[in-house]
Order: structure tokens, then sequence, then C-alpha cells
């Protein structure tokens, strides 16, 4: 947090560990976000326009998405890039079926320009973006949060993490980590959704792999 612009280590890594789930035959897409570059809720506060500002939010992601490409194919990953706003010099359109294809060709697919309209969170996109390519599970890596817990581990010591929680259970206590409107869209569809850490040492394959890691959130 607190840092502007792309940090390369980061991205290196997360490009890392992508190349090694795709080589374990694993189909992947990925939605980012842009508040490394931009937060629109803290330039509204200061007066800006919603709508304004959560495009300048999503045009943001799309600088994070040209950089993963880059770092991910010199590991050897074909990777496109699909825009909810055209941007055809630098990204394809976002064509579900074409992103599909893609997937079946072992590229990795990653969206920008969030859902190309303003209100809609970065996880309500990956929530519906999964729905719409067909895929397994959505998994959420999250900074400064390795899953749900029964309060806020940061104020409360008694907080206990959670394995396992539903979707309806995550909507009723009204959990803050991840946006109501992505939960209720995987609810209503069964489709679970991992809660995880973005720190820590190869989160992301360790949660591809199944091992015990964050938040599983499912429909029953």
């Amino acid at each position: 947090g607190g840092a502007i612009g792309v940090d390369p280590d980061v991205v290196q890594e997360l490009a890392r560990q992508i190349a090694h789930v795709v080589r374990l035959g694993i189909q992947v897409a990925v939605v980012v976000g842009g508040g490394n570059f931009f937060r629109g809720a803290e330039l509204e506060k200061r007066g800006m326009d919603r709508s304004r500002a959560d495009y300048m939010g999503m045009i943001a992601t799309v600088m994070n998405c040209l950089a993963l490409q880059d770092f991910l194919e010199r590991a050897g990953i074909d990777t496109r890039v699909q825009s909810a706003i055209t941007m055809a010099q630098v990204a394809e359109p976002y064509i579900p079926r074409k992103a599909i294809r893609h997937l079946e060709k072992g590229r990795v697919v990653i969206f920008g320009a969030g859902a190309g309209m303003p209100y809609f969170s970065t996880d309500t996109v990956a929530a519906q973006r999964a729905l719409e390519i067909h895929a397994d599970v959505v998994l959420m890596s999250k900074n400064g949060v390795d899953g749900l817990y029964t309060a806020d581990p940061r104020t409360d010591p008694d907080a206990v993490k959670l394995d396992q929680f539903t979707f309806e259970e995550a909507l009723r206590e009204g959990l803050r980590v991840v946006d109501a409107a992505a939960l209720s869209l995987c609810r209503d569809n069964k489709l679970p959704m991992l809660v995880f850490g973005a720190e820590g040492e190869d989160t992301i394959i360790r949660a591809v792999s199944g091992e015990k890691i964050g938040t599983l959130i499912t429909a029953e």
C-alpha cells in the first residue's frame, strides 16, 4: 500500500506463480485491480464525480494488465489482454467466446478495465467473468487479508479464521472482505470462491493445488 505504479518484483512473482499453474495444465484467467495507480473512492471523497473516478480506475487496471502480460510472456506463457473499454492498440475487446478459445489453447487471459461500467468493484467483475467463461472456481487473492474471520483480526484478538463458510453466512454477517455483489453472484450460480492472502510464499500455487489456505466459500 502507498506505492504508486507497477512494482516489478510483485508482477514478476505473480507471473512466476501463474506460469507454474498453467504448466500444470490448468486454464487461468486473471482480473486485475488498479489500486496501485488510482483509488476512485478517495478522489470521490474530494468531490470528483463517482463515474469519472471509476473510469479512471478502470483505465489504470489496463496498465497492470500490460505489465502482467509482459512478465508472463517473458516466462514463456502466451497471454492475451481483453479490455472492457476499447483500446485497440493494446488489448482485444472483451469477447467471452474468444476468451474461452484462448484458454482452451493454453493461453492466459487477463481481463482489464473492470466491467467497462462504473459502480462495479473488481471483486464483482471477477465473479461475473468467471461465470461467463465457465470457470470452476474464483480465487480471490487479497492484500492484508488471508481469509474470512469471525471478527476483524486486526482489532479483535479472539478472532478465529474460518476454513469454510457459505455465501449466505458471509452476506448475513456483512463481511467486508469481499464485495456483497460478488458474493451474491457466486451464491446464485453455485460458483465456489476461495479467499486467500496475496502475501506469503506461493499462495496462488498452493490455492490451485488444493492446499488448506484461506477460506473456501460455497453455496451450501
